[in-house]
C-alpha cells in the first residue's frame, strides 16, 4: 500500500507537501504514511482514493486494477 501511494503521487508530479495539504496534515505525517511508519486512517485512505480516482482495493494491493468501482444509486 505504501509504495502505491508514493507511486501515484510521483506519477501525478506532486510533492509530499501537496498531498499533505489536501489531507490537512503535515508533510512529515504524510511522509510517515508513505514509508509505512504510520498506519493510514480509513478516512485518509478514502480521501486518497477520491483524489487519485482509484479504489481502496487498489491502494491496499488487493487488485492491480486502478479504476474505481462504479457508484451505486441509493435505493430510496
Amino acid at each position: 500500500m505504501y509504495r502505491r501511494i508514493r507511486d501515484l503521487r510521483e506519477d501525478h508530479d506532486l510533492l509530499q507537501k501537496d498531498v499533505a495539504e489536501y489531507l490537512n496534515c503535515t508533510q512529515v505525517c504524510y511522509s510517515n504514511y508513505e514509508i509505512g511508519k504510520r498506519d493510514i486512517p480509513t478516512d485518509v485512505l478514502i480521501k486518497l482514493c477520491r483524489y487519485y480516482h482509484t479504489s481502496v482495493d487498489y491502494l491496499l494491493g488487493l487488485t492491480d486494477e486502478p479504476a474505481p468501482y462504479p457508484r451505486k444509486e441509493a435505493p430510496f
